[in-house]
């Protein structure tokens, strides 16, 4: 588990072409696009959680890590954006989540990345790094490290 340290990925527009991983990353960012600008410096394609209801759905077909922002605040009610609740809701999405990368505001105190560790927790799956707001250099290089070493894991685990 990479706890506190980033993992780096990349936008699908920034993937390499010659190199067609299987391993994904799924987003929301709200209009801010803090969390989209952290995720497009790293290494990894990624696909975007559609920001307004009208947007087409967005339905995964492979293992991928979550990255979302917490929302809320102090008390934390509504922490996991509704975007990405709705996009949980598909039965598909649910059961190719590995794992969930958390963007947070420290400034929330007790409630820093909680999103992150709802959506673990009730799904069964692994928080890998938590960083704050769009992210350091370091937290970029090591969300790309850890993502590295996480689908080098995952993939030799596979039958």
């Amino acid at each position: 588990m990479l706890s506190e340290a980033p993992i780096r990925t990349q936008q699908t527009t920034q993937a390499n072409p010659a190199k067609q991983p299987t391993e994904r990353l799924v987003y929301f960012s709200s209009v801010s696009e803090n969390t989209k600008r952290f995720v497009g410096k790293l290494n990894h394609p990624a696909d975007r959680i559609p920001l307004h209801k009208a947007d087409p759905e967005l339905v995964v077909d492979r293992d991928y890590v979550l990255v979302i922002p917490t929302y809320g605040g102090e008390k934390g009610e509504h922490a996991v954006p509704p975007q990405v609740l709705r996009f949980l809701r598909h039965p598909q999405n649910r059961d190719h989540l590995a794992g969930v990368i958390g963007a947070g505001n420290t400034n929330f105190g007790t409630t820093y990345n909680l999103a992150a560790h709802k959506i673990a927790k009730k799904l069964s799956v692994p928080v890998l790094y938590l960083f704050e707001l769009m992210g350091t250099p370091e937290d970029v290089a090591r969300v790309n490290q850890g993502l590295d070493e996480f689908w080098t894991r995952q993939s030799q685990s596979r039958p």
